[in-house]
């Protein structure tokens, strides 16, 4: 013996209902009257549109360290004041963090005078690469935004698009869960 028509259909327009109006008012409300989630996932200060530093310098080849791996950059004066050594170690503890991924970014201080210290940056952050703004790379310093520079640890494509700026007086929990999310979403660099 089956069961009549009528109590199926019933079941199975409750069970469209069910799953469909969901979906069809998500729908109306996204494409018909413009309504968008407020929010976002990141904890940085997104930069857009991203600024292009592959042409900006001539050191800025196959082999610069701003090509071809995830970048975190600081901005700061070659001695390295007290805010260039709390972005320095920032960036530092930040990739180190990222355990097994670290291998994917590297660590760039943009010296804007050749005042620096080599002994102390090999020694206290092994590793870092050096770019030296008074060796033809003018250019390069003068597409960084200079809103708080002395604060903050920049994030650089590695396509070379600075894309983001974080301050390294914050905690650096957000840098840390933004570059995992990067790097497990990311397939360059």
């Amino acid at each position: 013996m089956t069961a009549s028509p009528a109590p199926q259909r019933r079941t199975l327009i409750l069970l469209l209902a069910l799953f469909g109006l969901p979906l069809a008012m998500s729908f109306f409300l996204y494409y018909a009257t413009g309504w968008r989630p407020q929010g976002n996932s990141n904890h940085g200060e997104l930069i857009s549109p991203v600024i292009p530093l592959e042409d900006a310098s001539a050191a800025l080849d196959a082999a610069s360290p701003l090509k071809g791996k995830w970048s975190l950059l600081v901005v700061g004066e070659g001695a390295c004041d007290e805010d260039c050594r709390r972005a320095l170690v920032f960036a530092r503890q930040t990739r180190l963090s990222l355990n097994k991924e670290m291998d994917r970014v590297n660590r760039v201080l943009l010296a804007t005078d050749g005042d620096f210290d080599q002994a102390w940056l090999d020694s206290e952050h092994p590793g870092l690469k050096l770019i030296d703004a008074e060796a033809g790379n003018a250019a390069l310093l003068a597409r960084i935004p200079t809103q708080d520079r002395e604060h903050s640890v920049f994030v650089v494509d590695p396509l070379g698009n600075l894309m983001m700026r974080y301050d390294s007086r914050e905690d650096p929990k957000g840098l840390l869960a933004d570059m995992k999310k990067l790097l497990r979403l990311s397939h360059i660099g």
